[in-house]
């Protein structure tokens, strides 16, 4: 029996946290490296020497900068584009005219999906900017793009409240918009897809390929994602970084002012480090939020 549609919603939202979390913790040291040579192409050689200049000026705890409010941002993220792509998947049913509670396609899933993060773009939005601002504040600092550092989550919430107001935290909220309707297609299409062929191999259902499937499903789609829109990425990167220096161009002048100055090579910078991270990253979201959402749908599903 199908639990009711609240409860469902709250299985789904708890399960997105869980999967956010096992997701942070997993790959934050190489996200940090990301963003730092996203927005900084020039400054390091490649991945190698981002992580290492990092451990050597700021220690450990400069890899793992910015992990409280990507924590924050990835629980909301992901709670609200789960709980999203539960009630998405009933629109798509809707529209499709297919039962309600009956199994949707691949492609209707990754529809579903790309929905979703339309409205999990609004809470991500504003955590991302702290945690990308917190993660690349000392090269801002040292390159003298800013006067003093903000360390803290809250010294950084104070600067923006104070020189941008309440909207400064959606600054790169339309490239993040651009980057998940595209990437979350990618995204759950492959790893639905990735699940198919398992379950099509081993000649069992979807939920019962066991956990190393699943995590390299999740990564799989996790790398999808990625490659189709990191170059969006690495503008919003950007914006919300260099925001801290004043007002920036939207998405479209700093795609093109990069383009002309810096060439395509400093819009795939840092993806080196996204696509290690991809896998386990993705793959510990998926496991945690599958295991927990079907843990919770046997204690309070019916």
């Amino acid at each position: 029996m199908a639990p009711h549609p609240v409860v469902q919603a709250i299985i789904d939202l708890s399960a997105g946290a869980v999967g956010g979390t096992a997701c942070v913790f997993s790959g934050q040291p190489l996200d940090t490296a990301k963003v730092k040579m996203q927005t900084f192409p020039t400054l390091y050689r490649g991945f190698v020497h981002c992580f290492v200049s990092t451990y050597k000026q700021v220690g450990l705890r400069g890899l793992y900068q910015g992990t409280t409010p990507a924590l924050m941002a990835n629980i909301a993220e992901n709670s609200v584009l789960f709980m999203s792509y539960g009630f998405c998947q009933e629109v798509v049913r809707v529209m499709s005219s297919v039962p309600s509670g009956a199994a949707l396609s691949d492609m209707q899933k990754a529809c579903a999906g790309s929905v979703a993060s339309i409205f999990s773009s609004l809470v991500l939005c504003p955590t991302e900017l702290v945690k990308c601002r917190l993660q690349a504040m000392h090269e801002m600092a040292a390159s003298g793009k800013i006067t003093s550092s903000q360390n803290t989550v809250w010294s950084v919430v104070k600067a923006v409240m104070h020189n941008d107001g309440p909207l400064g935290f959606f600054q790169g909220l339309t490239t993040t918009i651009a980057r998940e309707v595209p990437g979350y297609f990618c995204f759950f299409g492959a790893y639905e897809l990735c699940r198919t062929s398992f379950a099509e191999y081993m000649a069992c259902g979807k939920d019962e390929i066991g956990v190393v499937p699943i995590m390299f499903s999740g990564g799989f789609g996790g790398a999808c994602l990625w490659l189709v829109v990191y170059p969006m990425d690495c503008v919003k990167s950007r914006i919300q970084v260099m925001s801290m220096t004043g007002r920036q161009a939207g998405f479209f002048k700093t795609f093109m002012g990069i383009l002309r100055t810096e060439g395509v090579r400093a819009l795939y910078s840092g993806l080196t480090p996204t696509m290690i991270r991809t896998f386990p990253a993705n793959g510990a979201l998926f496991l945690g939020y599958e295991a927990s959402r079907k843990f919770m749908m046997e204690q309070f599903g019916s």
